[in-house]
């Protein structure tokens, strides 16, 4: 997968999304950046931070994901695959579903996936440097040009849907004392059911986890 690293953009998501729409890239590709302005973050957040922490973009064609994986589980399935690259760092980074970062019980980062066409768009921050107010940064000393490269690697063989997620199910209980959002309400996940496809069942609803 080639990589294109820039010294700043106002948001890699943004940038990918306009290079693929204007056909001047094609996927895989990731883009990433040392700092970023005006980054996107899940539910219309903003995710903007200081240089040193990990802003990257992807482009996955759905030809090359595995054939059990489902859109529906691909938050979840690229989230987790960065978890357990950083957990052999020796990182105890965990993942609250369906795509946030935490160590102990304050977020690091997260995850957002986009569709376009047969293309899957997932934007990855992490902080590894520094933290806002109310958040944390990693527990590990890593570049994030280096971070990129390791996890770009990984697509080179990709795990099926089933291995990651038989190991995410033994992690969700880590979720069980937060909360969720659906349709910008909170959703308790204390009593949530985790379904095979990565949703949950939630007092009667279905929440699924792409986003």
């Amino acid at each position: 997968m080639d990589i294109h690293w820039f010294e700043s953009l106002e948001s890699t998501q943004v940038y990918l999304l306009e290079e693929l729409k204007a056909s001047r890239l094609s996927a895989p590709v990731c883009i990433g950046a040392v700092s970023q302005t005006q980054g996107k973050g899940s539910r219309g957040n903003s995710w903007t931070g200081m240089s040193g922490n990990l802003f990257i973009s992807l482009a996955i064609p759905r030809s090359m994901l595995p054939d059990d994986l489902k859109l529906e589980s691909s938050s979840i399935y690229l989230a987790f695959m960065m978890k357990d690259f950083l957990t052999s760092l020796n990182s105890n980074v965990w993942l609250k579903w369906p795509n946030d970062f935490y160590i102990d019980d304050k977020k690091i980062g997260g995850v957002i996936t986009n569709l376009m066409g047969e293309t899957l768009v997932c934007g990855i921050g992490l902080n590894l440097v520094s933290a806002p107010e109310c958040f944390a940064k990693i527990d590990i000393d890593v570049d994030a040009y280096d971070l990129t490269e390791g996890y770009c690697s990984l697509f080179k063989n990709l795990p099926p849907w089933k291995q990651i997620f038989s190991k995410y199910q033994i992690e969700f209980e880590n979720s069980r004392k937060f909360f969720t959002h659906n349709n910008n309400e909170k959703v308790a996940l204390e009593r949530a059911v985790l379904l095979e496809d990565g949703s949950l069942e939630c007092d009667g609803q279905r929440i699924f986890s792409l986003r």
